[in-house]
C-alpha cells in the first residue's frame, strides 16, 4: 500500500514531486446510477467507472509534477477540472491510489468548504481548535482571538454558536482564521470567499499580505487577473490530468483557446 505523503529530504529546492499520481473515489450510493454519473461529473470532471458494482470516480490520473521553493503556481481550468482534488491530495487531505508524492515541506490547504467541523461550536470553540491545531498549545492564544474577534467584526458573537451567524458572518470567521498565519508552502482554493460586501477591502489587503509572505504558493482560481497578479507558472487541469503546464501567460491563452 503507497503512504499518503513521503515527508523527506529530497532536495533543498523541490517542495513537491509528484511521480504517476491517481487518485481513485469511490462512491457508495443508492441513487439511481444514471442521475448518480451525472452528478459525479458536474462534480470531479474525472471520469467514471465502476469496480464490482460499485462507482467509481478517476478524480486525478497520471498526474507528474514537480513544484520548486518559491514558486507561484495557479492551477486553472474549468469546474471540476480536478484543481481543488489536487490542493487535498497534496495536503494529506486525500490519499493517492497509485503514485508516490513526495513532500518535504506540507502543504497548508486554505480551504472553506468542511472547515467548520459543527455549527453547534461557539466561534470561540473554532478558533481554539484552529490555534491548537497550529501550535499545539494554547500560549498567547489570547491574542490570536482578540485578532480574530477584530477582523472578522463579529464582537461578542464569537462567544454564540455559529449555528446562529448568517452567511456572511460565518465567512468572515473563517477567512480571519485561515488568514492568520504565514506558511511556508500554501495551497489557496480561490472559493474561499469573504462574505459581506463592507468586508472585502479590509479581506483583499489581508489576503494580499499573507500570500506575500509565503513561500511557495498555489492558487486555484477562475480569475486571470488574481492569477496574474500572484503567479508566475501556470498548469492546466481537464478531467483529472494536467494538459498544460508552463509560464502563466502561455497557460492562459492554451485554455482560452481551447474554450473558444
Amino acid at each position: 500500500k503507497v503512504r499518503k505523503i513521503i515527508y523527506m529530504k529530497y532536495r533543498k529546492d523541490i517542495v513537491l514531486q509528484a511521480e504517476n499520481i491517481s487518485l481513485d473515489i469511490p462512491i457508495i450510493s443508492r441513487t439511481d446510477q444514471s442521475l448518480k454519473k451525472t452528478f459525479v461529473r458536474s462534480i470531479t470532471g474525472g471520469k467514471v467507472a465502476k469496480n464490482k458494482g460499485v462507482t467509481i470516480i478517476k478524480a486525478l490520473s497520471n498526474i507528474n509534477l514537480t513544484i520548486y521553493s518559491g514558486e507561484r503556481i495557479g492551477l486553472i481550468g474549468h469546474n471540476g477540472a480536478g484543481k481543488s482534488t489536487f490542493i487535498r491530495l497534496i495536503s494529506g487531505i486525500y490519499e493517492q491510489t497509485a503514485g508516490v508524492l513526495k513532500c518535504p515541506v506540507k502543504a497548508f490547504p486554505m480551504l472553506q468548504k468542511s472547515f467548520i467541523v459543527s455549527d453547534a461550536l461557539t466561534g470561540i470553540d473554532e478558533a481554539k481548535a484552529r490555534y491548537l491545531l497550529i501550535n499545539n498549545n494554547l500560549k498567547k492564544f489570547k491574542y490570536f482571538l482578540d485578532d480574530i474577534k477584530n477582523f472578522s467584526g463579529l464582537g461578542d458573537y464569537i462567544s454564540l454558536p455559529i449555528k446562529t451567524y448568517s452567511t456572511g458572518m460565518c465567512a468572515r470567521l473563517i477567512f480571519a482564521l485561515l488568514t492568520y498565519d504565514t506558511h511556508e508552502f500554501l495551497a489557496l482554493d480561490e472559493d474561499i470567499g469573504t462574505g459581506d460586501a463592507s468586508f472585502y477591502e479590509r479581506a483583499e489587503k489581508r489576503l494580499t499580505n499573507f500570500i506575500n509572505k509565503t513561500g511557495t504558493l498555489i492558487i486555484a482560481s477562475h480569475s486571470n487577473e488574481l492569477l496574474e497578479k500572484f503567479c508566475k507558472r501556470g498548469i492546466v487541469f481537464s478531467k483529472g490530468t494536467i494538459i498544460y503546464d508552463g509560464e502563466l501567460k502561455d497557460a492562459l491563452d492554451f485554455y482560452a483557446s481551447r474554450n473558444k
